[in-house]
């Protein structure tokens, strides 16, 4: 598969892929630190990326993502055929806990933020749709592994409860606790997440959500064809 590449295209996704959670304007300096490339490399493909609307530039020189990302990332969630299930789940686990609550995919290595609803707190655990976050730290991530077959622990507790916790392992001030999504005939879907403030998030309020997301996975069960 080695032949089967586009030196330029890659350079161009390169770019793209500089724009982080937390890093969502960058200068042609920054891109050029983030990326390796020379500054008149990023010019010409960003220019490109400008023209069909991956990439925007405003009057200070800032580039920032375009608006044709957001309607492939529109697209990509509506493939899933999920949404119409998922997002109300999501509104009855936030009604349960009054946390976040969250549903992701995994994609390679990470795992994909595919629908979120955030807590109504002023202060809460904050989450962005399209997010991707590590596989091997935090709840959704733990379970997402667990049932995609990783052996040894914790994967053989969680499949064991049907469940995982997790205590600031990816952020040291954040909770959540996980519950894999199957559909009818008994495939993983993804994982539902409720996440909270550490200090908030104690024994009984994480017992309360695991049993909110195990009532709204298993309304999956039975809807998700």
């Amino acid at each position: 598969m080695g032949e089967n590449r586009v030196d330029a295209v890659e350079r161009a996704l390169l770019i793209l892929d500089a724009f982080q959670e937390g890093r969502t304007s960058l200068s042609l300096a920054a891109l050029a630190q983030e990326t390796g490339l020379y500054k008149s490399t990023i010019l010409r493909l960003a220019g490109s990326l400008e023209r069909f609307g991956y990439l925007a530039r405003d009057d200070r020189g800032v580039y920032h993502l375009g608006p044709s990302l957001w309607r492939l990332g529109s697209l990509y969630r509506r493939s899933f055929d999920l949404e119409e299930h998922i997002r109300p789940e999501l509104r009855r686990i936030v009604e349960a806990t009054t946390e976040t609550a969250a549903f992701y995919v995994r994609e390679g290595a990470e795992r994909i933020c595919l629908y979120r609803l955030n807590s109504p707190r002023s202060v809460r655990h904050h989450l962005e749709e399209g997010t991707r976050l590590p596989l091997d730290r935090g709840a959704g991530g733990r379970v997402l592994l667990a049932y995609d077959g990783c052996p040894g622990e914790p994967y053989e507790d969680i499949r064991r409860t049907g469940h995982y916790t997790s205590l600031g392992e990816r952020d040291p001030e954040i909770a959540a606790v996980s519950v894999p999504v199957f559909d009818s005939a008994g495939r993983l879907r993804g994982a539902l997440s409720a996440s909270a403030l550490l200090g908030r998030f104690g024994p009984a309020a994480r017992r309360g959500a695991i049993e909110a997301l195990k009532e709204s996975a298993a309304r999956l069960r039975t809807s998700l064809l």
